[in-house]
């Protein structure tokens, strides 16, 4: 067997990582240690324990183990599965746990056909997906089930598994003169991605490949090693294949990555936008979706404290719809880098927040009599000139008035909704709309 497979937990004290779910405490170390295990689905990128888990719940709580793979399995085997956990629990009085991988494959027809079993507690159903169960998993399926999300596992946790396998004389390498740099298992536990079984699968390959060399070095050719088998960065480096992102256009990591990018340009950080960039556009990110993104980042958090940034924006954006890859990822880092270092307001969108807010809860306002359409009106229509018009209906003309400015309500009520900061070219606005303002009630009180 794999290394990785023969390394598994044996028991809940063997599981590394998952402190959040399986800490003292704990919910799911509480399920446990009560023997009050439900139906569970375990969510989270590969290689972060979700089967391993689910075995050491089985071993722990002395239940029948029964796994199968959502994709490829079949109604009848559903059933015999059901059948036969049911006449286990009338027998022997033991539970089963019928673990499935890939659940987010689930068809409409198994969940029908498990659910009710699983209800009457005949069977307990643990799954496992690397997908949002919330989006990915029939909604019948998650409401009946506890969901726990496993995370990459630490760099510590990764390195104290590979200790574990160099040191495990009966399933690891325990039997072996290893002589292994610290550097090679740092080189392991940072590029597995928080990745268990890539990271062991790195370890043996080096091993192996070590071995064999070793072997070919002794004597006669007879298979005897010549020495110990030493593994440093390099070889730890030559053995770790190039990372294959763990990136989903429609998973969890979609929403995170274009979440951090755009909270790391809203708080002024080019670097940090720079790389989650980066990372979306390996994993295969439409450079498309993150120019649009960014687009609207320029007017929601930037705004009019640099009013150039939304049309660089567009620029970028009509770019990146003309070059596509791999030259869009130019386009697209100027844009970030730009936006990240420009003057930050959220002034506009807050204004029109609090304006929609008050249209949808409130009263509509209706349209002050002078600022409506004259051609709207038959009196208006009949009239001549539209200097009559406005004479006639109140409006007073605002290039009539000293600096542009008169003393009539636009609005009918006392609001304010845009406040500009004192950030960027925003302070000139702010300057210049307190002017307005004061002489506006200045002359509203004259007239």
């Amino acid at each position: 067997m794999p290394l990785a497979m023969r390394m598994r937990p044996r028991s809940l004290d063997d599981f590394v990582g998952q402190e959040h779910i399986l800490g003292p405490g704990r919910l799911l170390r509480r399920m446990l240690e009560g023997d009050a295990i439900t139906s569970l689905i375990f969510h989270g990128p590969p290689g972060t324990g979700k089967t391993t888990l689910a075995e050491v719940i089985a071993h722990t709580t002395r239940r029948h183990f029964a796994r199968e793979n959502a994709a490829s399995v079949g109604v009848r085997q559903i059933r015999d599965i059901i059948e036969h956990a049911e006449e286990r629990l009338a027998t022997s009085g033991q539970r089963t746990i019928l673990f499935l991988d890939e659940i987010h494959r689930f068809s409409k027809a198994q969940q029908d056909v498990l659910l009710p079993d699983t209800e009457r507690g005949v069977i307990t159903l643990i799954g496992a997906t690397t997908e949002n169960p919330l989006f990915a998993c029939n909604s019948a399926l998650v409401s009946r089930s506890t969901l726990f999300r496993l995370e990459p596992l630490r760099v510590d946790d990764i390195m104290e598994i590979l200790r574990r396998a160099i040191r495990d004389r009966e399933r690891g390498f325990g039997g072996l003169d290893l002589r292994i740099d610290e550097d090679a298992l740092r080189v392991w536990a940072v590029k597995c991605e928080g990745d268990a079984r890539r990271a062991l699968t790195a370890l043996e390959v080096a091993v192996e490949s070590q071995r064999q060399g070793t072997k070919h070095a002794g004597e006669g050719g007879k298979g005897k090693t010549s020495g110990p088998i030493v593994i440093d960065r390099a070889v730890a480096e030559d053995s770790i294949q190039r990372k294959a992102m763990a990136y989903s256009v429609r998973g969890d990591s979609h929403f995170d990555m274009i979440s951090a990018m755009i909270k790391s340009v809203r708080g002024s950080d080019p670097d940090a936008a720079v790389y989650w960039i980066a990372a979306m556009l390996e994993g295969g990110e439409d450079p498309r979706y993150i120019a649009r993104r960014l687009a609207i980042l320029a007017s929601e958090d930037i705004g009019n404290a640099d009013p150039r940034s939304i049309v660089i924006a567009e620029s970028a954006w009509s770019l990146v719809e003309r070059i596509g890859m791999p030259e869009a990822r130019i386009t697209l880092a100027q844009l970030a880098t730009y936006l990240a270092l420009a003057p930050k307001s959220n002034a506009s969108y807050l204004a029109i927040e609090r304006a929609i807010e008050e249209v949808r809860e409130g009263r509509t306002v209706p349209v002050p009599f002078f600022l409506r359409d004259p051609n709207t009106s038959p009196e208006g229509m009949r009239r001549g000139s539209e200097a009559m018009r406005r004479r006639d209906r109140g409006y007073e003309y605002s290039h009539d008035a000293p600096e542009g400015i008169t003393g009539q309500d636009y609005l009918g009520v006392d609001r304010r909704y845009y406040e500009p900061t004192e950030n960027g070219a925003e302070k000139i606005l702010r300057e210049r709309l307190e002017r307005i303002r004061t002489l506006r009630e200045r002359r509203r009180k004259k007239g």
